[in-house]
């Protein structure tokens, strides 16, 4: 984590060093020479953190040598972020003060000051040079000190970090092992099973697992077995660990195979002789403790034993997913946690051996709580069962509760050493990203999208050869999931990523053990046990979490100076403490890189009104998170002379009234997270000034005549914002009044949100006056969007339409033209249209659309039939509300076209012809206040009598939801018949309810009677004895 730190730093000073030597700008006399010290020394420093890195789990002096170093690399990097911010500031103001305005804002990021303009008196003054001065005084005192440790000088950028790797053997005393009969019997299934292996080589079996959850003695387990003696001939095991010495475990094998321990020099000699061992002869090879993901490695064995018979495998044991994938693995295992039960018999087991009865069941109560805090971790159990096993008094067990597992020594060295392994084998930039994780409590569900943000703010990312510091931040994440570091994974149903996840446990203390002098938890309300008494002048990162609403702030922390992450819940604090507490957070922590201020529970007496002025003094403020102040009402001005800032949160801020003017001068955001910001009916003017951004969730296109007069934002620029990505939605296109404004928003072009992807939302089509303008959104080109919203705003009671029958024809001819003319890409998922004024429309791209699975109608309610629907081949869940003038749905519904009065069935179509909805799983109707009748006509549902193919209806139906249909009189029986539907509800349809009882007054229940769950107006219909 050092290391990543200094490297970091070296960046800055390396990049000043270009600003002066290549642009002329002028360094406070003297500080150009101790920038170039700064420089120097860090360079040795880093020369010597390998071996530091190492020593300091067993020599705490060490540990103290580098916190110091710790402390002011990040006292460095702050006075470097504020010579660099002060030279943004400049260049912002330079490009106001210039009377083109032609050059958008960002750009003022590309270049620096020449030596013809005064440097900004920031840096100016003498106490800039001083600071400088001063921590160069203390880095060198550091540097010399690094002498009295003798450090080895790194010349290998390979050198093990970790703790040293226990050897692992087959042996094992099984009746110390509990709960793992299930997975036992899985991996022998897998063991045991035939496999053809001709073609793809040995089948290969991976367990994969974080550290302590048990591969090893799963595989222990399986390797002694019985059943796998007798159909194994041959046997192998080897423990490979890091690094991966392909002659070592070539040797290991020959010598198991042979009996004999190897002489041989060559690797090619030896994988020979092991070729000639297994030549037809059905083996188990067991590679446990897999650490490398160099392929290369791995290739000439695995080569050399496909010589075995039939039903040889290999298994092997890794905690990195990537492993497993780059060793060709067959089929992986992800070896879970053991249930509550067995890790108390596990813990108990060890603990209690040697106690009577009496003693036993007096510390019972606190041992089950101690074992609770292993949250099914096997290694942890041993660890405090065997800590516990000599400790008599409940006394010295309550402290063993009441405490962190990295407060104890004993747990430390015994728990933690397999942890430092995987967190020694993370490159050094995530170990940062790792530890950083300390910030969230115990237990907390880590949001991707926000910890990637959280790490762009702490300066954790950097752009990569083009690469986007989001993109570097998913691999990140990614690398951390596969190592287990990560677990309980919640994924977005469509294309499986990761959207949320937890950390156990006893990896979470783990990550306060590396911030344990930086990182710290204040709360009250039993989520988190930590409670800071004492707070370090060092500490970097707090959160603070209350519970009672009379709790304030407590004043030791706005003595934390060196702050970098403050995050505090709003949601219990009461208005008068707020009022009191916000402005000293600003104006005290001014080292704030991220700072949250959200409101969980959205209560309006408890959220923030307004911000302080004093906000603008947080000039190293990267993430401002204020989601949920719905008593917001406005932003101060100053909020924008953080030209740092990348993401800035007012989600739900409803009574937000505008964003702040000047906000053009925010030029390196990134992430405008603004959705729920309905009291802001405009945007201000320079939004096209913010080239970096890449997320605007709304955009409101403000009214042509108040354009006018306010100088306000209009749809025209969103031509500027290149990279915008994620969720937008537009709202007021009727004030857009020629097709060339929405020209200019770039919408059609490369350089405009060409890249748009995820969510659109765009509200107000029902004032585009034609489709002209709906076209140059060309939808089709935003190759990343999924998700469709469609919405004309019609309303019969609010909005006033003239009488004349031809300004409304020319209304509704005007809204198909604009349905016609937003055609989404072929592959979207996701498709809501709704409020339409006019008759029934399908737009003639609704067939291209090949990969939609979802789509809502509603709410239009001159719609008398509903369109052919059943066209679309991967629909999966159909919902229809409000269609307040359909009366009937029939064979248009199905979308099957039909020839002389016959079914397209009864032609020589192919079979996906004859199929409506083929794969359609779920449909809903809600709200059809004139619906009667659901028949299809003459359309055949069943195979004829010659074998002839007709018309198949939804033969994937599995739920049908019947909403507030007053007047429907019935189901399609044949529908109802379907042994695929698992779920029928019906809500408020007396009719329809009526015919579906099963008191036997229903005549519609014989054809429903199957169905799994059947509810009626809330409640289960029962069956008998049931």
């Amino acid at each position: 984590m050092a290391d990543a730190l200094v490297s970091g730093v070296l960046e800055q000073l390396t990049s000043i060093g270009l600003q002066v030597a290549g642009n002329g700008v002028r360094l406070v006399v003297g500080v150009n020479e101790e920038v170039k010290n700064l420089s120097s020394a860090f360079r040795t420093i880093r020369a010597v953190l390998v071996d530091a890195e190492k020593r300091q789990v067993k020599e705490e002096a060490v540990k103290v040598w580098l916190d110091k170093l710790r402390n002011v690399s990040y006292d460095i990097e702050d006075v470097l972020d504020e010579w660099n911010t002060a030279i943004l500031r400049s260049q912002i103001e330079g490009y106001n003060g210039s009377p083109s305005t032609s050059t958008p804002l960002s750009q003022v990021c590309s270049w620096i000051q020449p030596s013809g303009v005064s440097i900004p008196r920031l840096v100016q003054r003498r106490d800039i040079a001083v600071r400088i001065k001063e921590l160069n005084e203390r880095l060198q005192a550091i540097a010399k000190e690094k002498d009295d440790y003798a450090f080895i000088v790194n010349l290998n950028t390979n050198n093990d970090l970790g703790p040293e790797r226990p050897k692992t053997t087959y042996f094992i005393d099984e009746s110390e092992i509990c709960g793992r009969d299930q997975d036992r019997n899985t991996i022998m299934s897998m063991l045991l099973g035939e496999n053809n292996h001709a073609k793809r080589g040995i089948p290969i079996i991976s367990i994969v697992g974080m550290g302590g959850i048990g591969k090893t003695t799963l595989a222990q387990i399986v390797y002694n077995h019985q059943d796998l003696n007798a159909y194994f001939q041959k046997k192998i095991w080897v423990c490979v660990s890091d690094p991966f010495d392909e002659m070592r475990i070539a040797k290991a094998i020959l010598e198991t195979l042979t009996g004999v321990a190897s002489s041989f020099s060559e690797l090619s000699t030896v994988l020979e002789k092991i070729h000639e061992s297994i030549v037809g002869k059905r083996f188990l090879l067991v590679l446990d403790d897999v650490w490398t993901e160099d392929e290369r490695k791995w290739q000439s064995l695995k080569y050399c034993l496909n010589g075995g018979s039939q039903g040889s495998k290999i298994l092997v044991t890794t905690r990195k997913e990537n492993v497993a994938t780059i060793m060709g693995c067959t089929k992986l295992f992800q070896l879970g946690k053991l249930s509550k039960e067995d890790c108390w018999s596990l813990f108990s087991h060890i603990a209690f051996f040697g106690r009577n009865g009496r003693e036993r069941d007096s510390l019972e109560d606190i041992g089950k709580k101690i074992a609770d805090k292993c949250q099914g971790l096997p290694l942890a159990a041993k660890t405090l069962g065997g800590l516990l096993r000599f400790k008599r008094s409940r006394e010295q067990w309550q402290r063993i509760l009441d405490s962190h597992m990295w407060e104890l020594d004993e747990a430390e060295k015994g728990l933690f050493s397999p942890l430092l392994l995987s967190y020694y084998d993370l490159p050094s930039p995530l170990r940062q990203c790792f530890s950083y994780c300390a910030i969230f409590p115990k237990d907390h569900k880590i949001e991707k999208d926000l910890l990637i943000k959280l790490w762009m703010a702490q300066g954790f990312l950097g752009e990569m050869q083009g690469t986007k510091m989001e993109t570097v931040g998913e691999e990140y994440f990614d690398n951390l999931a596969m190592r287990s570091f990560f677990q309980e994974f919640e994924k977005d149903e469509d294309d499986d990523s990761i959207i949320r996840c937890k950390m156990h446990d006893i990896v979470h203390e783990f990550a306060q053990l590396l911030r344990k002098a930086e990182c710290f938890l204040v709360a009250s309300n039993g989520i988190e046990e930590q409670i800071v008494d004492c707070y370090y002048e060092n500490a970097r990162h707090l959160t603070f979490i209350l519970d009672d609403e009379h709790v304030a702030i407590p004043n030791p922390i706005y003595n934390l100076k060196k702050l970098r992450s403050l995050r505090v819940d709003l949601s219990h604090f009461d208005l008068s403490n707020l009022k009191i507490s916000v402005p000293r957070l600003f104006d005290q922590l001014t080292c704030l890189r991220m700072l949250d201020l959200s409101s969980k529970r959205f209560r309006q007496q408890s959220a923030i009104k307004g911000l302080p002025r004093a906000i603008g003094c947080l000039i190293h403020l990267r993430y401002l998170n204020l989601e949920g102040n719905k008593g917001l009402e406005r932003l101060p001005e100053t909020l924008c002379e953080l030209p740092n800032l990348q993401t800035l949160n007012i989600r739900l801020c409803s009574s937000l009234k505008e964003l702040p003017i000047g906000i053009e001068r925010l030029v390196n955001l990134r992430h405008l997270q603004n959705a729920g910001t309905y009291g802001c009916n405009s945007m201000p003017p320079g939004m096209r000034s913010l080239t970096c951004l890449q997320t605007l969730e709304e955009f409101v296109v403000y009214s042509f005549d108040a354009l006018r007069i306010k100088g306000r934002c209009n749809i025209s620029d969103l031509g500027s914002l290149a990279h915008l990505r994620g969720n937008l939605k537009i709202i007021g296109l009727g004030n857009v009044r020629t097709g060339n404004k929405a020209g200019d928003a770039g919408l059609r072009n490369e350089t405009g949100v060409r890249n748009l992807q995820g969510n659109l939302k765009i509200i107000g089509l029902e004032n585009e006056r034609t489709g002209n303008e709906a076209e140059h959104a060309i939808l089709q080109n935003k190759t990343g969007l999924r998700n469709l919203t469609l919405s004309f705003n019609s309303n019969a009671k609010t909005k006033r339409i003239t009488d004349e029958a031809s300004v409304l024809d020319k209304r509704i001819t005007d809204e198909a033209s604009v349905l016609e003319a937003l055609q989404p890409p072929s592959y979207l998922e996701s498709l809501n249209i709704n409020r339409m004024n006019g008759p029934t429309v399908y737009p003639s791209w609704m067939a291209s659309l090949t990969m939609l699975k979802r789509v809502i109608l509603w709410a239009c309610f001159n719609w008398k039939t509903l369109p052919p629907m059943g066209k679309l081949p991967f629909l999966e869940h159909l919902e229809i509300w409000e269609m307040k003038k359909v009366k009937r749905v029939g064979e248009e519904f199905m979308g099957l076209e039909r020839e002389d009065g016959q079914t397209s069935s009864s032609s020589s179509s192919s079979n996906n012809n004859n199929i409506a909805f083929p794969n359609l799983k779920h449909l809903k109707f809600q709200f059809m206040e004139e619906w009667e009748e659901w028949e299809y006509g003459n359309l055949s549902t069943s195979i004829g009598h010659d074998g002839s193919c007709c018309t198949t209806i939804m033969p994937c139906l599995r739920s049908l939801n019947i909403n507030s249909c007053l007047k429907l009189k019935s189901l399609p029986c044949h529908l109802l018949q379907k042994r695929t539907l698992q779920v029928l509800e019906i809500f408020d349809c007396p009719i329809l309810g009526e015919r579906c009882l099963r008191n036997g007054t229903g005549d519609g229940w014989p054809y429903i009677s199957h169905i799994p769950t059947i509810t009626i107006n809330g409640e289960d219909v029962k069956r008998d004895g049931h």
